[in-house]
C-alpha cells in the first residue's frame, strides 16, 4: 500500500465513540440524520456558530470529535426546541447539543464560551442554595465571573431601569419543598398556580394581573407552598438529574395537595414541567429513581397547563368576551407565544406547534384586532440573556420590526423571558419608535373593567399607557 492509499484509508476512517455515547445516554442514534438541513435552515441562531447544527451532526457520524467537542455551537444553541421539532426522523438534536456540552466538560475540554457555562454554574447554585432563583445574586455573580471577558458596565442600565421599577427583590426567599403535604382545602375545584421564579420578581405585573383576571372570571388559584424552581434551561443543560427532580419535586407537591391540573404562566417552567412528565412516562427507570429520591410513588394524576390553555379551556373565548367590559376594538396587535410553550408538540401536546391560535382567540375576544404574522414562535434569544445580549438584542429587535410590519401596534405575550427581551431591552435597540409589549393578562385586566391597578401597566419598560389612553382604554 502507497502512502497516498494509507493516507485514504485515514481520511475514511469513523470513529463512532462519541456517537456511542450520545446512543447511551440519550437514546439518539445519530446515523438517522441525512442531512436534510432542516434544522440548520430553521435555526434562528445559525448566524452566530462556527458549525451549522448538520454539520455538527455529520461530525458524530464521522466522528469528528474535534469538531463536536470544540464548536461553540452547542454552547450557542439557544434551547428553542425548533430543530426537535422539524426533524423529520425525530431526532432531538436540542438535547444531543446539550449533551455535548456536557461530555465537553466531563472530558476537561475549557467551555468555547464560557459565559454560558458560567451561568448555568450560577443559576443551579443560587437554585440550591435558596430553592429558588435569586435574581440580583445571579446577576451579581455573572458579572464576576465575566471580568476580563465583557464589561463590567454591560447592561448595568438595564439593570438601574428594573430596580427603578421596584421589579427585583433585594433579598432571596429560603424555600425548600415540604416532604409531605396535606390536601389543600377547595383543592378539587380549584386550578394550582405555579407562578415561577420571574413573576416573584422582575415579571411581578404579570404575576398581579393574572392574579386579578383569574379572580374576576371566576378561575380560583391556589398557590402550593413550598415550590421551588423547575431548573429553567440550566438544569437541562447542566445537570440531567436536576432537571428531573425539581419539576417532579412541584407535580408530587401539587398532586399531594389534590390538585388535578396545574397552570404554568411561564414558558419555560411549563416547558421543563412537561418534559418530566413526558421522561417519567416513557423511562420506567427513571420514574423509580424519581419516586425513591422523592419518597413518594407519583401517581401522575396532574395535567399540566400553560395559562393559555387554562382560560382558553375552563373560560373559552366566548365566555371571556361575554365578561368584557371595555371592547379593546381599534387596536392592532401581534400575539407572540415564544419557543417553549408550544414545542416540541411530542412533549407539549400542542396542536399546532408552529401556528399556535388559543392566544389569538383570547386576544380578539377582548375585541382586539389580532394580526397574522410568521414569527409566532420565533426565538427572541431569552436562553442568552444573561450570557450573550448581543444576540438576545438582534433576535429581539427584528421581532419587533417584523411586528410593525405585520401592522401591529403593540405586541402580546405570555412569558417573562420573551416579555423581558422585547420589553425591557428596547431602549438598548434604538428604536425609532418603541413598541408597547403587554402580557395577555394585563390586556385582560382592561377589558374586563378592572382598576388599572391590576395591570401594573406601570411596571413596563416602554410605557403602554400612552397607547392605551389614545385608543381611550384607559380613563385617567
Amino acid at each position: 500500500m502507497n502512502q497516498e492509499q494509507e493516507s485514504s484509508d485515514e481520511v475514511l476512517t469513523i470513529n463512532p465513540e462519541l456517537a456511542q455515547r450520545v446512543l447511551e445516554e440519550l437514546g439518539q442514534n445519530v446515523y438517522l440524520c441525512y442531512q436534510c438541513i432542516k434544522c440548520t435552515n430553521g435555526c434562528p441562531a445559525g448566524e452566530y456558530f462556527d458549525w451549522q447544527p448538520n454539520q455538527i451532526m455529520r461530525a458524530l457520524q464521522l466522528g469528528q470529535e474535534d469538531i463536536a467537542l470544540h464548536s461553540q455551537t452547542p454552547w450557542l444553541c439557544a434551547s428553542c426546541q425548533t430543530c426537535t421539532t422539524r426533524c423529520p426522523q425525530d431526532l432531538d438534536i436540542t438535547a444531543i447539543m446539550e449533551f455535548l456540552t456536557r461530555e465537553a466538560l466531563e472530558r476537561g475540554i475549557k467551555p468555547i464560551v464560557p459565559e454560558v457555562d458560567g451561568f448555568n454554574k450560577a443559576f443551579m447554585r443560587e437554585v440550591h442554595l435558596w430553592g429558588r432563583s435569586y435574581e440580583l445574586g445571579l446577576m451579581v455573580e455573572m458579572k464576576v465571573r465575566n471580568i476580563g471577558r465583557r464589561s463590567l458596565m454591560e447592561d448595568m442600565d438595564l439593570g438601574v431601569r428594573v430596580i427603578a421599577k421596584n421589579k427585583m427583590p433585594f433579598l432571596p426567599k429560603y424555600v425548600r419543598a415540604p416532604k409531605k403535604v396535606k390536601p389543600v382545602p377547595g383543592a378539587a375545584s380549584a386550578v394550582a398556580y405555579y407562578p415561577g421564579c420571574s413573576l416573584h420578581s422582575t415579571s411581578s405585573e404579570y404575576n398581579v394581573s393574572t392574579k386579578a383576571v383569574c379572580e374576576e372570571l371566576g378561575l380560583k388559584l391556589i398557590e402550593p407552598e413550598g415550590w421551588v424552581c423547575c431548573g429553567s434551561s440550566a438544569a437541562h443543560r447542566s445537570d440531567p438529574y436536576e432537571a428531573l427532580r425539581l419539576p417532579m419535586e412541584n407535580l408530587r407537591l401539587i398532586e399531594q395537595g389534590g390538585f388535578s391540573e396545574v397552570t404554568m404562566p411561564c414558558a419555560a417552567c411549563f416547558s421543563r414541567h412537561k418534559a418530566a412528565q413526558y421522561e417519567i412516562r416513557h423511562h420506567k427507570d427513571r420514574r423509580e429513581a424519581m419516586d425513591k429520591a422523592m419518597d413518594y410513588q407519583y401517581q401522575d394524576l396532574v395535567q399540566v397547563n400553560t395559562l393559555i390553555d387554562t382560560i382558553h379551556q375552563r373560560i373559552t373565548p366566548d365566555g371571556l368576551a361575554q365578561k368584557v367590559k371595555r371592547n379593546l376594538d381599534g387596536m392592532r396587535v401581534v400575539c407572540y407565544y415564544g419557543c417553549l410553550l408550544t414545542r416540541p408538540p411530542q412533549v407539549t401536546e400542542a396542536k399546532h406547534p408552529e401556528n399556535p391560535t388559543g392566544m389569538d382567540e383570547l386576544m380578539e375576544a377582548l375585541g382586539l384586532q389580532v394580526s397574522d404574522w410568521s414569527y409566532k414562535t420565533t426565538c427572541c434569544g431569552a436562553a442568552h440573556s444573561l450570557t450573550r445580549p448581543d444576540i438576545v438584542l438582534d433576535l429581539s429587535s427584528k421581532l419587533i420590526e417584523h411586528a410593525r410590519e405585520a401592522g401591529a401596534e403593540a405586541i402580546v405575550v405570555s412569558c417573562p423571558l420573551c416579555h423581558t427581551n422585547l420589553d425591557a431591552r428596547q431602549f438598548q435597540m434604538k428604536l425609532e419608535q418603541p413598541m408597547p409589549v403587554l402580557y395577555l393578562t394585563q390586556l385582560m385586566s382592561i377589558a374586563l373593567g378592572l382598576p388599572e391597578k391590576t395591570a401594573a401597566l406601570h411596571k413596563n419598560l416602554v410605557d403602554p399607557r400612552p397607547l392605551l389612553r389614545s385608543k381611550g382604554f384607559l380613563t385617567d
